[in-house]
């Protein structure tokens, strides 16, 4: 089966409702609305709104022009959204003329749990920025405002969803500014932070969560172009096997947290849903998906230099930045971002309950 066959069959998988896997009940939750806490893979125009446009040809696959997400079209969580049947989430720090009726998205690009990594954006203040967000749409509904109709109704914040999809970067942070043992003893703090964070949304009335572990960090291409030269680093899909390994210790811990937090929390219902296994399946099984080698990415460029995607660089004559002509066929769309064809992948692996802890399907992430 070519990729384009593959793709439409996960696209149409995607599209199904209410699959009942293992545990779950069959009937659908109806979430009335998302809310996203995160970093690039989720980000759907924060950093374009707060800094500087992710510029074409990022968005080009699915929306024809910049989206504000860096990929050439469309991320997970746009793809959470349509299992879900709701619209596309908007950023919160991109409100002129913004419809907040079921949703908004706080994850922004670079963003960690913890303080002072690469984004002032870390996972507090986005809990600062909802809590405002949430406490600002009571207070309109109170004063029958007509503002009202983009905002979400007050009732529903108990209701929705709540995805969150970071930690990425506390490791890259760390494996750049430190050791993988500095790094590896970091995650505990990491996640002590972590579980400050879902006891806040707590408190102010989320229910359900949809919790994403880390990928697979180190088969981003931009991390095996500097370490594969040391002996014995890669695995057998190619990958940096001890970037990976602190990734999976990350996962496991973060899964423990999850487990503490259901304890803890009796009214709220958690989902862990194990992304690393998902990515690393895209990855490891490039070939026979129809993807060319999954180390080689469509825009920018790293050889020897950085170029980020969306721009160009003439060196000796040569310009270095154009994008490939056919991101379907690459799982990796910017050295570390995933592409729209890897992430209709994925979501088709995740959204349907058989990589979750429960094993439920998004749909059903209502129930315990």
């Amino acid at each position: 089966m070519d990729l384009v066959m593959r793709l439409l069959c996960a696209l149409l998988g995607l599209t199904v409702l209410g699959v009942n896997i293992g545990g779950g009940s069959g009937s659908s939750c109806g979430f009335p609305a998302i809310y996203n806490f995160g970093d690039s893979n989720s980000d759907t125009g924060a950093i374009s709104a707060a800094i500087s446009e992710v510029p074409l040809p990022n968005g080009e696959s699915f929306f024809g022009h910049s989206s504000g997400r860096f990929c050439d079209g469309r991320l997970v969580i746009d793809f959470v959204a349509e299992k879900l049947q709701l619209p596309y989430l908007s950023p919160y720090l991109d409100s002129l003329g913004t419809n907040f009726r079921h949703g908004a998205n706080f994850a922004t690009g670079g963003s960690s749990i913890r303080p002072g990594g690469y984004s002032p954006f870390h996972l507090g203040i986005q809990l600062s920025q909802f809590m405002r967000f949430k406490s600002h749409s009571i207070a309109l509904y109170k004063q029958r405002s007509s503002y009202t109709q983009r905002l979400p109704r007050p009732e529903d914040f108990s209701k929705a969803l709540y995805t969150i999809d970071i930690g990425q970067n506390d490791l890259a942070y760390g494996f750049q500014h430190g050791t993988i043992e500095q790094v590896r003893a970091s995650i505990p703090v990491i996640l002590t932070q972590f579980d400050q964070a879902i006891n806040k949304l707590y408190k102010e009335g989320a229910r359900f969560f949809w919790v994403h572990n880390t990928g697979p960090h180190g088969c981003l291409p931009y991390n095996v172009i500097y370490d594969k030269q040391k002996p014995g680093n890669l695995d057998q899909s190619g990958c940096v096997k001890p970037t990976n390994e602190v990734a999976q210790e990350f996962n496991r811990q973060l899964k423990d947290s999850v487990l503490h937090l259901r304890k803890q929390l009796p009214l709220a219902v958690f989902t862990y849903v194990d992304v690393y296994s998902a990515k690393y399946a895209v990855i490891s099984n490039a070939k026979n998906e129809g993807f060319v080698d999954p180390f080689d990415f469509c825009c920018g460029s790293y050889k020897g230099y950085h170029i980020d995607c969306g721009k160009k660089a003439i060196v000796n004559g040569t310009v270095y930045g154009n994008p490939c002509h056919n991101p379907s066929r690459h799982i990796s769309w910017d050295g570390i971002h995933y592409s729209q064809a890897a992430n209709i992948l994925i979501a088709s692996h995740i959204l349907n309950g058989s990589l979750s802890d429960p094993p439920v399907s998004i749909t059903e992430a209502c129930h315990g």
